[in-house]
């Protein structure tokens, strides 16, 4: 039974009841879940838009890092395959997971293949090691163990995930526009990071502030596709100040930095055809070697990288689930997700998939959240976000016309909106409110949704026994706590092992 989900909004139309649009309503639910096409149209354009730099960053981390041999994949390989495992995954959940949720390759995790796994192995095997752990995740869903966990979580703690996740949202919206930018080491400062560079300044700055508070002004005014519309409209201001002004990349190709430039690719406006359309590479699909990294790195050290990526993996998803489902009014009053079962086996398919193609684990998008905040409910609009990326997949360049600046003051009104919910968690039980706060602070702060939900599952333990109400503790919550201990200790789990 589907949760009742908030009052709809003002476009709210009359469900069709007849032919192949009726046929679409009554499969996604779209009326069922008091929303309409065109807002899931918005929606999945909005995640789409936010979500989109990861057809840049993707090939910047994986395509230029080096295997063990010295190998790279290349980013304009990586590039092809990031949008196609986007697209064709995202289109899958849409279709069987029926939620507003996108899936490409999970950033940190192609961190952690880039470099840490592939420099221990060649590509191949790094890969192989990324579709076992997608595999073995699967095994987790269909035997139940994954949504067992999911429904041993606290209310509380569910709902402290969802703002927390708000939180890291707002975060990574500051810092990819440049707006919050770490201290330098040399500075010798205690405080990590800064506003801008001592200071806001650039032409890249202003867009963010102007793309932000317009998006602010178009939301408190309800107007209908407020965060598209902002995205759109900071777009073609971040157009005309590139032509105008020339202001370039923040890196350039010879490696030279400039502050004051965009964080990515300048907004530029392709000169010709043949720089808009380019044929896909596909060449790296079916490149990966399931058992190599237990030849190189031994079968310890293989599983204990293996079990970084399987936590990592099964818990940012698990709190992007419950964040976007929060703000999309979708989890029941228990803080369950119906029909959760066939979003994690997608899931984890999306994993398995990121590997076979070298695209790194793919997992759902916290960016997600940005085509809720749009009105998205269903899964209609996951399949609107991944044609999309496949459209991408030849029309590359156009991707980039969307700088982070333009982008990102969508993820800080979503945060904002994801934070509301915090009203929901019970402060005067400190056996949940400590834990709760937890999670919330350490996601941000650590940069991590897998660090949060850590430190929120092992406090939730510790306060509850010292409260001496440890018969409360679910038991599959002893086994995370325990889990979660291992994945902090892992570094002198290797040093006493020795490997």
């Amino acid at each position: 039974m589907n949760p009742t989900p908030n009052p709809a909004p003002q476009d709210t139309e009359a469900p069709p009841s007849t032919g192949f649009k009726g046929v679409l309503d009554r499969y996604f639910q779209v009326s069922a879940r008091r929303s309409n096409f065109a807002r899931e149209i918005r929606g999945g354009l909005a995640t789409f838009f936010a979500m989109a730099y990861i057809i840049v960053l993707n090939p910047l981390i994986l395509g230029t890092a080096e295997d063990m041999n010295g190998d790279v994949l290349g980013g304009v390989r990586v590039a092809a395959v990031t949008s196609l495992v986007a697209g064709a995954l995202t289109i899958l959940m849409g279709v069987v997971g029926r939620y507003p949720f996108a899936l490409a390759a999970g950033m940190g995790l192609n961190a952690v293949v880039a470099y840490t796994l592939a420099p221990q192995m060649t590509w191949a095997d790094a890969m192989g090691l990324v579709v076992l752990e997608g595999l073995i995740l699967l095994v987790l869903v269909l035997t139940g163990f994954r949504s067992a966990v999911f429904r041993a979580i606290p209310p509380g703690l569910k709902t402290a995930i969802a703002v927390g996740l708000g939180l890291f949202l707002a975060l990574v919206g500051f810092v990819n526009a440049g707006f919050i930018r770490r201290v330098p080491d040399a500075a010798g400062s205690t405080v990590p990071v800064q506003l801008g560079e001592g200071g806001l300044s650039g032409w890249p700055i202003l867009v963010f502030v102007v793309g932000l508070l317009l998006t602010v002004i178009l939301m408190v005014r309800k107007v209908k596709g407020a965060l598209l519309i902002g995205i759109i409209a900071s777009t073609v201001f971040a157009i005309a100040v590139e032509a105008l002004v020339g202001v370039g990349p923040m890196v350039d190709a010879e490696g030279d930095y400039n502050p004051t430039g965009w964080a990515l690719a300048p907004p530029v406006v392709p000169d010709s055809v043949g720089a808009v359309v380019q044929p896909p590479d596909f060449s790296l699909i079916g490149q990966f070697n399931l058992f190599g990294s237990f030849e190189h790195v031994g079968v310890i050290a293989a599983i204990l990288l293996m079990f970084t990526l399987l936590l990592a993996d099964f818990f940012d998803t698990m709190g992007t689930m419950v964040g976007v489902a929060g703000q999309a009014d979708l989890l029941a009053e228990d803080g369950d997700l119906p029909g959760a079962r066939n979003v994690l086996v997608v899931d984890s398919l999306a994993a398995a998939a990121g590997g076979a193609a070298s695209a790194s684990s793919a997992t759902v998008y916290a960016e997600s959240a940005a085509g809720a905040g749009e009105g998205a409910r269903t899964g209609f609009a996951s399949v609107v976000t991944g044609v999309l990326f496949l459209v991408a997949t030849l029309f590359s360049p156009l991707v980039t016309l969307v700088p982070f600046e333009a982008a990102t003051p969508v993820l800080i009104v979503v945060g904002f909106l994801m934070m509301t919910q915090v009203t929901k968690i019970d402060f005067s039980d400190y056996g949940v409110a400590i834990p709760a706060f937890l999670t919330i602070v350490i996601m941000p702060f650590s940069f991590s949704i897998a660090n949060g939900i850590g430190a929120g599952f092992v406090s939730y333990a510790v306060v509850r026994i010292a409260q001496g109400r440890a018969r409360e503790i679910h038991p599959l919550m002893w086994i995370i706590a325990a889990a979660f201990l291992a994945y902090f200790a892992l570094d002198p789990i290797r040093a006493l092992l020795g490997v």
